[in-house]
């Protein structure tokens, strides 16, 4: 998207850090976006140099703040965790997002996906992926020599960068952690009822009553 320009008053560029829009139109999107974030952060927990971002302002091109991005969630590898009030790729070692994430809210037209998809196309992402919960439908974008290419008729598909696993066979997607015993991506609360449950059960064994 485009913003206005700014100047500091000694006539320095300013680089917003928002785009004074909301992070997610709906519940069902915000859903999502935490899960996904939430389950990548999972997985690259142990990785400092892998950086994971939600609804953060991507600037590209030094120079240029009117040239921004703010995807749903993206993923940098060889960037270092740390907190950011935007991902300005020149201070970045010239590395771009690798990897990102949309989840389509209802007001996203296709024109303004498809511009999107030329910006991130044209920034050096490797792996997009846009996700309708209405429909449960997930289009996959891959580099090839030419550019970002749609992965046609996808019901499974393991990401080449993260190798985690999508499942589009049931009413909704399900996200594997890498590796054939992969867990799924849950929401917080899946994770907190489970580990809950485990630790009852627990108490149990030893002859202790998990409700005292």
């Amino acid at each position: 998207m485009t913003t206005r320009i700014l100047t500091t008053p000694q006539g320095e560029l300013v680089y917003p850090e928002s785009d004074g829009k909301p992070m997610a139109e709906n519940t069902k999107q915000l859903r999502w976006i935490v899960i996904i974030y939430g389950g990548l952060c999972a997985v690259f927990r142990d990785r400092i140099d892998v950086f994971i971002a939600a609804d953060l302002l991507w600037y590209p091109k030094e120079g240029h703040p009117e040239i921004n991005i703010a995807p749903d969630v993206f993923v940098a590898f060889g960037r270092p965790k740390g907190h950011r009030g935007s991902y300005k790729q020149w201070l970045e070692d010239d590395i771009p997002p690798q990897v990102v994430f949309e989840i389509r809210s209802p007001s996203d037209g296709w024109w303004e996906l498809s511009e999107k998809l030329a910006d991130l196309d044209d920034y050096g992402v490797r792996e997009y992926y846009l996700y309708d919960p209405e429909i449960n439908r997930l289009a996959i974008y891959v580099r090839h020599d030419t550019g970002l290419r749609r992965q046609q008729n996808v019901t499974e598909w393991v990401s080449p960068l993260l190798q985690i696993r999508f499942d589009l066979r049931g009413e909704e997607m399900v996200i594997y952690e890498p590796g054939p015993n992969g867990q799924p991506f849950r929401p917080y609360e899946e994770v907190r009822a489970a580990l809950d449950g485990e630790m009852a059960q627990r108490l149990r064994e030893v002859g202790l009553d998990p409700d005292l």
